[in-house]
């Protein structure tokens, strides 16, 4: 019997610059540091190190943030 390996998922988070108001939400949830505020707006800081919780996408107010999963 073999065991095929189904990878491993990298996530991406997009942030909508235009609907950003730079609450800091994202950031305070975040468990993994993914985002900073810089200029007034959230940006991603650590590119590889979203685990997909998704607590910034489910807790922005302005739904500026979108958090997708691609297994590789």
């Amino acid at each position: 019997m073999a065991i095929v390996s189904k990878g491993r998922t990298e996530y991406t988070v997009t942030i909508n610059d235009r609907w950003c108001k730079g609450c800091g939400i994202c950031v305070f949830l975040c468990p993994q540091g993914v985002l900073r505020l810089q200029q007034g707006k959230a940006f991603v800081y650590e590119k590889g190190a979203c685990i997909g919780c998704r607590n910034c996408e489910l807790h922005c107010p302005d739904f500026a943030i979108q958090v997708g999963g691609e297994t590789i």
